[in-house]
């Protein structure tokens, strides 16, 4: 069993290659006052990030050994199931507040936002 720093490390990397490259693009594309859009895309990239994350975790913390279990594991139907459910559980965590991801990837994207804009402007 993994210890819990080690699994939520592991599953932000397999999370974060995902969407590393959208998190950039959204980054690259605001300026240093970002307009309400833009500002409201990154919030959207960052709620999106907490999601997937959120999802990763649950699925891996859902999976079992065997066939036995809540969802009849014993086909492909409960895996199927199991990855609607987990894809929802995450969803309603993020709409019911979330657990403070999205809002640390929100500020370090504004971060990155005026670090590119500053550099571009010296």
């Amino acid at each position: 069993m993994l210890p819990l720093a080690t699994f939520a490390a592991s599953a932000a990397i397999g999370v974060g290659k995902s969407i590393a490259s959208s998190i950039a693009q959204s980054a690259s594309q605001a300026s240093a006052q970002p307009s309400a859009q833009a500002t409201a895309k990154l919030r959207k990239t960052a709620t999106e990030f907490e999601s997937m994350f959120l999802e990763s975790s649950l699925d891996r913390l859902t999976q079992s050994e065997g066939t036995d279990g809540p969802l009849g594991e014993n086909g492909t139907g409960g895996g199927v199931y199991r990855s609607m459910l987990t894809k929802e559980y995450a969803g309603q965590i993020v709409k019911s507040g979330g657990v403070g991801i999205a809002d640390q990837v929100f500020r370090e994207m504004m971060k990155l936002q005026g670090a590119t804009d500053g550099a571009a402007r010296g």
